[in-house]
């Protein structure tokens, strides 16, 4: 659309060094592609508080819009520009550069305050989407291949893996990707550690992995799994001697011995409701936080809350051989 004449004099002149222009904030739009996506609200707050006191001290940067004229995309400056509106002032100082493109804009929230994870993988998302390799992305913003891969950790995650992200429970991109990379191999197993767990920290994660590594499904890590998960859930019921027993009991020979026939497993004896019922330690729970059991009397499987479980001890239990 043409601009007449009189129009002129409604916009601030553009200057691309010196003196700042002022700009309505109403005249500003936020770049869709712009890296820093997440924003702390109570952060937000506390800048515009500063903003009423003391103005905007750092001019933002804008360039001009590519299909409406007479309007600014903004190249930096979000959180000013958010805060800004917040504190109700009109006008914010900005300079202008028509240069700046997505990549300066990655580069310069990374060093000014790191960007989140979500983030990083939402620009490296982009830049794959438009054909761009791990390797190209990697030079452009001048990071290892490495960061970029473990960036890709949180492009389409599963929900389990969001849901730690979102609350707050796991936000290193190490740990994000190896957890990601682990459940491809284990997912049932991983999702219900992950879900158990307020914080997940990367030494934890270097546990788990090391763990799976003993191999897939063994009995000794599913009843570590189901003591540490007990352990969450009933807390002074299981003892630390029961801890050592029934470990003992489940893990397997440090080298190959002569075993005699096989017997009835020995399996874990817990009360709920005041009916004695039988822990079925090979079978991976639904979801985290359930278990399957069987009544000692007899009766169908069905799957309980931990939370509803008192331990008892250990039983020899014929019932359960064919789980």
């Amino acid at each position: 659309m043409a601009l007449s004449l009189d129009d002129l004099d409604l916009l601030p002149a553009a200057r691309e060094s010196g003196t700042p222009m002022q700009i309505p904030l109403g005249a500003i739009d936020e770049d869709p592609d712009q890296p820093r996506q997440e924003f702390n609200d109570e952060s937000l707050a506390e800048l515009a508080e500063t903003i009423k006191a003391r103005g905007v001290r750092q001019p933002v940067s804008v360039r001009t819009h590519p299909t409406q004229p007479g309007r600014w995309m903004l190249n930096f400056g979000a959180r000013r520009l958010r805060a800004s509106k917040l504190a109700g002032i009109p006008e914010i100082p900005a300079f202008l550069d028509n240069t700046a493109n997505s990549v300066d804009q990655f580069i310069e929230n990374e060093q000014r305050k790191g960007l989140t994870p979500l983030e990083i993988a939402l620009f490296v998302q982009r830049a794959l989407n438009r054909g761009e390799s791990q390797a190209d992305i990697a030079r452009t913003i001048c990071k290892s291949r490495q960061y970029v891969t473990l960036a890709t950790a949180l492009i389409d995650p599963p929900d389990w893996l969001m849901s730690a992200y979102r609350e707050g429970r796991c936000r290193g991109l190490n740990e994000l990707y190896e957890l990601r990379k682990l459940a491809n191999e284990h997912p049932q197993y991983v999702e219900a550690w992950a879900s158990d767990r307020s914080v997940i920290t990367r030494d934890r994660v270097m546990t788990l992995r090391a763990d799976l590594a003993e191999g897939s499904g063994s009995v000794r890590r599913g009843t570590s799994t189901l003591i540490e998960s007990m352990e969450v859930s009933l807390g002074e019921g299981v003892a630390q001697d029961q801890t050592e027993k029934i470990l003992e009991v489940f893990a397997p020979p440090a080298e190959p011995v002569t075993r005699a026939p096989r017997q009835a497993p020995l399996r874990l004896l817990a009360s709920m409701g005041g009916v004695e019922v039988v822990v079925n330690t090979l079978l991976a729970p639904p979801q985290a936080g359930q278990l399957y059991v069987t009544p000692l009397n007899g009766g169908q499987k069905e799957t309980v809350e931990t939370s509803r479980l008192t331990l008892i001890g250990l039983v020899r239990d014929v019932s359960c051989q064919s789980d």
